[in-house]
This record gives C-alpha cells, structure tokens and sequence, in this order.
C-alpha cells in the first residue's frame, strides 16, 4: 500500500471519528469549543452540504476567513491530494448552509477565479501558513471557495 493511500485512509477514519464530537461540542457551546483549530487558531464554521450522490445533508467542520461580507474556505483535506466530499458535493449544489457560533445562515457558494483566488490566497497564506505546505504537497490547486448570504 502507498504512503498516500495508507495517509488518506488515516485521515478519513479520523474524520469519521472526531468530526461528529467536533460538531456537537460547536453546536451545544454556539462554537465556543472547537470554534478554532488549535495550531493556528483558524476559526471553524460548520459547512452543512447536500450529497451530491446520496441527496443527505453532511455537516464538517471548516476553517474560515472573512472577506468582507464573506466566509472563504480553502478545499485543503489536509494536504490530501484529492478534493474533500464536501467540495465535491458544493460544486453540484452550491446553496449550502453555514452554522458560525450559533447562527446559522443560507449561503451560496462559488469556487473563487483566477484573479480572485489569487488576492485570496496571498491574505490567507500570511495568516495561516500551514496552507503553504498543504499546496506544496499536492498537484492539485487547492479550491478557494467564497460564501455569501444566499438573496
């Protein structure tokens, strides 16, 4: 088995095993605990995403940061070389829901262009430099994907 395969599949059950503690623990202290990622104190909103196979609602924890009027998150999986599910599934549906502390809001999701993920990235690389490591580690662009309040 290749280091990738064996890393991906680490990651997935480690997902699968803390990602439904890490949402109750968000939801019951209105994202007081596990509102940020430890490492870098990256905030965490709550992506609810509708299966793009399956039609059921998934709900990950994901690191944000405002633009603006905007939440923008970055398709990393870790530094996986594949895409997460949720991305996946925003990019068959893009109206999504977003819980941040308490409040829970209708967004509409867009996977950034060119000249945008590039303004985007330079600002999010200086806050959280780990996601340099996680594109220097994989072929794939990482997505900059941008939520606004759904009209």
């Amino acid at each position: 088995m290749e280091r990738e395969d064996r890393d991906n599949r680490f990651f997935r059950s480690m997902l699968k095993t803390f990602a439904p503690m890490h949402r109750w623990l968000y939801r019951v202290s209105d994202g007081r605990v596990g509102g940020n990622w430890a490492n870098d104190r990256m905030p965490v909103l709550l992506l609810t995403t509708t299966g793009r196979r399956t039609g059921k609602e998934r709900t990950w924890p994901v690191g944000y940061m405002r633009d603006e009027d905007a939440y923008v998150v970055v398709a990393s999986n870790g530094g996986l070389a594949t895409h997460p599910a949720w991305y996946h599934n925003l990019t068959a549906e893009p109206r999504v829901v977003i819980e941040v502390g308490g409040e829970r809001l209708a967004v509409q999701a867009a996977t950034t262009d060119e000249a945008e993920r590039a303004r985007l990235w330079a600002r999010i690389i200086k806050r959280y430099p780990n996601f340099t490591k996680y594109q220097e580690g994989v072929t794939r662009e990482l997505p900059v994907v941008v939520l606004r309040l759904a009209s």
